[in-house]
């Protein structure tokens, strides 16, 4: 076995807070650091509008990555190595260090030419994305710090797409990690012992089973659908015993639903419920994440932000496709605040590598998105004055 590195062997939070900090000032934005949990800074650069008026725009990205495991990597994960190909190798090479590097390069290169927009820029930079945001964006919208911002839309991280198209998200799934717990009756391992813990918990894993091969169908029948249009199920985590020769009294399992945004969830809920009566007597389950708040961000012609940002995709001959989320970003706290909020990477021609070995990303992508980053934001930056601005 290889070491296994943790993200902050190499770019501690500080190191990175104090990398944007320098980065911003150098670029003559004002740069605020909030900290909503201890050792957890969000940083927060702002490029000032024109009319104070009007609502804001968010460019929001995360700081932190995922682990890696250095063996199965073709060139160290946190050099940046770019091969004779043009490709960068690099952990965050896709998640999501690029858009980061391409908000700050779009706004450096709109300053520099002498423009001004009519709605301010806030860049954020928060700490801990890839573990739930706990501790950071979800407690960040409900601080002053956010509410100050006054901001009328939101863009954050999409993913890459293999195809010539670009993928923008408007919702996700919602997530809910589910623990089923079973209670029976114990005993000897030698003994045909009735109204155990494993056979109840073996009929709540098999609806659920049953459940998820249900929604794979429906996924597999219907070419026009996305995986974030169904909702999926994993089993995660099964716990239970206390020896090779004890029938165990309590027995669990583990789900992670992600549950598409036009179920309804109370009723789901109780489906959940409905399942563990079938199973018998002392079957329960609980929360370990449930997320309630499932929202829809607006792609209709006629909403002002949508028509801003595919009227500049549609100038710039860039194809969209879509969907919603398959996984979880920061912009479910984003949207469950009433920001309208657009998941978007400028990766095309691109596997999708966010947390695999050799996350790489190639230059000419790279560098296009920082383009198409300096066509959106003024046409962002100047939708004109909302109803909602006040």
């Amino acid at each position: 076995m290889g070491t296994r590195k943790q993200p902050q062997d190499s770019v501690s939070p500080g190191a990175a807070v104090a990398f944007l900090e320098e980065r911003g000032l150098q670029m003559g934005l004002s740069c605020q650091k909030v900290q909503v949990a201890p050792g957890r800074v969000i940083v927060v650069l702002t490029w000032p509008g024109t009319n104070p008026k009007l609502s804001s725009v968010l460019l929001n990205s995360h700081m932190d990555v995922v682990p890696v495991f250095e063996e199965h990597w073709s060139h160290h994960p946190f050099e940046a190595f770019k091969d004779p190909e043009g490709y960068i190798y690099a952990r965050g090479a896709q998640d999501m260090k690029s858009v980061s590097i391409q908000y700050l390069e779009a706004v450096r290169r709109l300053k520099e030419e002498g423009h001004r927009f009519p709605r301010t820029i806030h860049m954020t930079f928060v700490p801990d994305e890839e573990i739930g945001g706990f501790q950071g964006m979800k407690l960040f919208v409900q601080r002053p710090e956010f509410q100050a911002l006054r901001v009328g839309f939101a863009l954050d991280e999409g993913l890459a797409n293999p195809t010539d198209s670009f993928t923008v998200f408007y919702s996700e799934r919602a997530i809910w990690w589910v623990r089923f717990t079973s209670t029976g009756r114990p005993g000897h391992g030698s003994r045909f012992i009735e109204d155990t813990a494993a056979e109840k918990l073996h009929k709540v894993v098999s609806s659920v089973l049953a459940f998820r091969e249900e929604e794979k169908r429906r996924l597999q029948a219907k070419p026009h659908l996305k995986e974030g249009a169904v909702t999926c199920v994993n089993l995660t985590k099964i716990e239970g015993g206390v020896a090779l020769n004890v029938v165990p009294a309590t027995m669990s399992a583990v789900f992670d639903f992600r549950i598409a945004p036009d179920v309804d969830l109370q009723a789901f809920e109780k489906q959940l419920q409905r399942w563990c009566q079938a199973a018998g007597d002392g079957v329960t389950f609980d929360f370990a994440q449930k997320w309630t708040e499932p929202r829809v961000t607006s792609t209709d012609d006629a909403d002002p932000w949508w028509a801003a940002f595919s009227g500049i995709c549609k100038d710039m001959n860039l194809a969209l496709e879509l969907e919603i989320f398959p996984a979880a970003t920061d912009s479910r706290y984003l949207r469950a605040a009433g920001v309208p909020a657009l998941g978007f990477s400028p990766m095309n021609r691109t596997p999708v590598l966010l947390h695999d070995h050799d996350e790489r990303l190639h230059e000419a992508v790279f560098l296009r998105g920082i383009d198409i980053y300096t066509r959106l934001l003024p046409a962002l930056a100047s939708v004109p004055a909302l109803p909602t601005d006040h």
